[in-house]
């Protein structure tokens, strides 16, 4: 309290103690694999704010086109609006050495990115690597490519044990960090004379939808039903009576229609049909939500360990979430159905209050996406009766 001693009128700052949370960013990519130019800036997570800094950086004049080089181009044209590059050069694999912070190991530091690609990488170990990595990071998803070749779809249908397995498809992670996309499409060549038309995996131009659907509408919106910009023509059409056996495995399909042009037509992770993680933006929101919470209550740490803290912790997550309900981003007519934040002297006892811990327990309820529309048509004496039912 300062000493007063001179009569008059005195104005002081008084902190209301409230720290808001920041959202974090959910729509920067990383991509591995092999550049243009196979000598650039080698195993660095290089970032790239546009197609002329990529070209600048890894792609001078006659050099040949390659898948990284591909997606990048399609993540940038589809909306995406940062990235970082890992180039591996001649490598063989997207695995590296995380001793030596090589391939995918070298993303462990750049807290940044939210999802990763491995553009044309489509075999058993890639896809492992990514999801392994984005298992232990778990601020961010994979988006994983099918293999450009595949007439049976049977065969997409089977889990991939190992680089001679008995199927295409990655194995499942339980918590839903990837997601999996069939088929390639084809596009003109960026880096050719614009006429040329090469084949391209989905990832780059599936993370710039991510990021597009995240700056339109939210991370909490499936990125699902979207227009693949860029896209010609699919190197494979996929029935729905295919799709319908590819959606229940978790493979989400790339499909063409003659009134919506090619769109993303799955939003399914590669968890279990049955896991609570099993839509795409349902693992991104709750990404986004820990990562947000973590890096807002930094301030936390060292404080002393008593109700004060605790009522603070919990205005200040109630707050932020409070925020995503009315953007719409949590299923519920009233906050209290949305979300709850419990930090008191039940979650904190005695125990964990000697072990240096504050427990804070948090409940939401996110919004999933419907997936199957269905209109029920009857008949009646005055005409037609339609009911509608949505089905998430």
């Amino acid at each position: 309290m300062p000493n007063y001693l001179t009569p008059g009128v005195y104005v002081e700052e008084v902190p209301s103690g409230t720290r808001s949370i920041q959202g974090v960013g959910t729509t920067t990519a990383a991509f591995v694999g092999r550049a243009p130019a196979r000598d650039a800036r080698l195993h660095e997570a290089v970032p790239v704010n546009g197609w002329a800094q990529f070209v600048k950086e890894f792609a001078p004049p006659g050099s040949p086109g390659t898948s990284l080089a591909r997606a990048v181009y399609g993540f940038f044209e589809n909306g995406g609006r940062r990235c970082f590059i890992v180039n591996i050069g001649d490598s063989e694999s997207v695995i590296g050495d995380a001793r030596k912070r090589q391939g995918v190991a070298v993303l462990e530091e750049v807290s940044e990115v939210a999802m990763v690609a491995a553009p044309g990488f489509t075999d058993a170990a890639a896809w492992d690597a990514l999801l392994s990595h984005c298992e232990k990071m778990r601020d961010r998803i994979a988006i994983l490519d099918a293999p450009e070749d595949v007439e049976e779809v049977e065969r997409l249908t089977k889990v991939s044990t190992g680089a001679e397995g008995p199927g295409l498809r990655c194995r499942f992670s339980d918590q839903g960090y990837g997601a999996f996309y069939y088929p390639w499409f084809s596009t003109p060549d960026p880096l050719g004379d614009g006429k040329a038309m090469v084949n391209v995996p989905p990832s780059g131009h599936i993370a710039g939808i991510y990021a597009r659907t995240d700056v339109t509408r939210g991370v909490h919106k499936a990125p699902a039903n979207e227009v693949v910009r860029g896209a010609m023509r699919l190197v494979r059409d996929v029935t729905p009576e295919e799709q319908g056996e590819l959606n229940q495995v978790g493979v989400n399909c790339i499909r063409y229609f003659p009134r919506g042009g090619i769109r993303v037509w799955g939003a399914r992770t590669v968890a279990d049909a049955a896991s609570e993680w099993r839509y795409v933006n349902v693992r991104r929101l709750f990404n986004f939500v820990e990562e947000s919470i973590a890096l807002g209550t930094n301030w936390t740490v060292f404080e002393p360990n008593d109700p004060t803290l605790w009522k603070s912790i919990h205005r200040d997550v109630s707050a932020f979430l409070l925020r995503l309900w009315r953007d719409g981003a949590l299923m519920g007519r009233t906050k209290e159905e949305a979300f709850f934040v419990q930090c008191d002297e039940q979650t904190n006892t005695q125990e964990t209050i000697d072990a240096g811990q504050v427990i804070a327990v948090i409940g939401l309820a996110p919004v999933k996406p419907a997936e199957f529309i269905i209109f029920r048509i009857g008949q009646h004496a005055g005409g037609a009766e339609v009911e509608e039912v949505s089905n998430g």
